[in-house]
């Protein structure tokens, strides 16, 4: 039998249900493998105790025929996601010893189909970062290596935790969460699928915010079904999410098979950026062959406000970043540094708590905020934002049922190899408008660069249109194939 860490999610479920292995050997399995893998640090906190508990209920909800969806399956939890008494941090210091008595509910969603929690994933403190070196508790590190390298990698950010994990076959699958590329970005670099739905398709009830009408949940696995699979558990609307829309979660994994013949895929001119490495373009022609040879119709299209995205993004994004992190003081919760009085104690706790990346968005959203650079920074940033959603708008109105594009400009790269934050945010060139218009977007693994390390490329589609994406991810995947690292740690 297939050692049981390496079968897919899809396998894992399919596997419990015909009883050819119990919830607590899958979860065994996974506590071990995670035991010997302390060197990618991909977890900040284990759960055993609990998971065990989590899976002996899933074995007697198997035997009794009440079994949920997603029944036995042991999955990793970023550590973003509210889970009631057990750590929940953000990857952050100001969070210290927080533990909520609440669950967000995409994970009450999860335990609700029967899935197992085996711990939290470390993460980019308050998910601001595309490499995950700015957590409080250490960089994650990539399980791929450069062919014939000892040489440790990113694994993107800010879910890096949650792709590592994956890819280094120490979850079955993962929560993540996307504000302009967090998702799919790691997903890229370590050769996962990852799908940042529409907004508003997932609770972001009990997710620590960073930017609330950017941030939006979504799973990081190692299919293209197992990503379906999961979006289907964690999809609701939400009465205590006021952003969350009441439109019929269908069962994604039902759209497998049907291909993309008919199907029209655009192409949009201004993801060609300057600089952008030929092995990138070279991946982006072979996703555009694989989707021709499979019966979509390829069409140019123009996106004329794309190269507003990043500036734009990064006034948005750090502006309600200042606003949501006002809360964190250490009156309540969390880290408390003695001061003076309380403005003293304010102002310690906020400066040993946060880090250097999230102070940097506080004082930029701060200043963008302010009386004077409201109207000409963030009000500006917000009409262009408009007129991203109509470039697309129009695309899709004019018959295009997807856009093909890379994920990322470039493969993972060393730790500390990016020092200037701006080079670092140019990571998320290709990502970013997909959160500014609040559409889906998914990214595939496409192929292997002449180092052998993966590469991705991403699907864009129309709101809640999340199963035309898995549709034309899984013709990538099977023209690309899968891809998993060589196992060092």
């Amino acid at each position: 039998m297939t050692e049981l860490t390496k079968l897919t999610l899809a396998e894992a479920r399919d596997g419990l249900k015909a009883k050819d292995f119990s919830a607590l050997e899958l979860t065994d399995a996974y506590l071990s493998a995670i035991e010997k893998a302390k060197a990618l640090n991909a977890y900040i906190a284990d759960t055993p105790e609990k998971a065990r508990e989590m899976a002996k209920a899933s074995d007697a909800r198997l035997s009794n025929g009440s079994a949920g969806p997603l029944e036995g399956v042991p999955l990793g939890i970023k550590d973003l996601f509210a889970t009631e008494g057990i750590h929940t941090q953000a990857g952050s210091h100001i969070l210290d010893a927080f533990k909520p008595a609440y669950e967000s509910t995409v994970t009450a969603n999860l335990w609700a189909d029967g899935a197992v929690m085996l711990g939290k994933l470390n993460m980019d403190e308050f998910a601001m970062g595309s490499s995950n070196e700015t957590s409080h508790y250490g960089p994650v590190i990539n399980p791929w290596r450069v062919t014939g390298s000892n040489r440790d990698l990113v694994p993107g950010g800010s879910s890096g935790g949650s792709a590592a994990a994956v890819a280094a076959f120490l979850c079955a699958g993962a929560t993540a969460t996307d504000t302009g590329g967090s998702i799919r970005q790691p997903a890229a670099l370590t050769g996962t699928v990852g799908i940042k739905p529409t907004y508003g398709r997932c609770s972001r009830w009990g997710i620590v915010a960073f930017a609330s009408s950017l941030d939006q949940a979504g799973p990081i696995t190692r299919t293209v079904r197992d990503a379906a699979i999961m979006l289907t558990s964690m999809a609701s609307v939400d009465d205590k999410d006021t952003t969350s829309v009441d439109v019929p979660v269908p069962d994604y994994e039902a759209a497998f098979g049907a291909g993309v013949s008919g199907m029209r895929i655009g192409i949009p001119k201004e993801y060609r950026v300057d600089g952008m490495p030929q092995e990138i373009e070279d991946l982006w022609q072979q996703g555009i062959a694989w989707l021709k040879d499979a019966g979509a119709e390829i069409v140019d299209i123009t996106l004329p406000h794309t190269k507003y995205a990043l500036p734009a993004y990064y006034i948005v994004a750090p502006a309600e970043a200042s606003s949501n992190l006002a809360r964190y003081d250490g009156v309540r919760y969390g880290l408390r540094v003695k001061g003076d009085d309380i403005t003293g104690m304010y102002e310690k706790t906020r400066s040993e708590g946060f880090g250097a990346e999230v102070k940097r968005r506080i004082l930029i959203g701060t200043y963008v905020l302010s009386a004077g650079y409201y109207d000409a920074y963030y009000l500006r940033a917000q009409k262009v934002r408009t007129l991203i959603k109509r470039d697309f708008e129009t695309v899709f109105h004019d018959g295009v049922d997807a856009i093909l594009t890379p994920t990322t400009p470039n493969a993972a790269f060393a730790p500390g190899e990016i020092t200037d934050p701006v080079q670092m945010y140019l990571n998320d060139i290709f990502t970013v408008t997909v959160n500014m218009a609040g559409l889906p977007g998914i990214s595939v693994p496409g192929g292997l660069n002449a180092d052998g390390l993966p590469l991705g490329l991403q699907l864009i589609g129309k709101p809640f249109d999340e199963g035309t994406l898995f549709r034309a991810a899984e013709v990538i995947e099977r023209a690309a194939g899968r891809f998993t690292p060589q196992e060092w740690w």
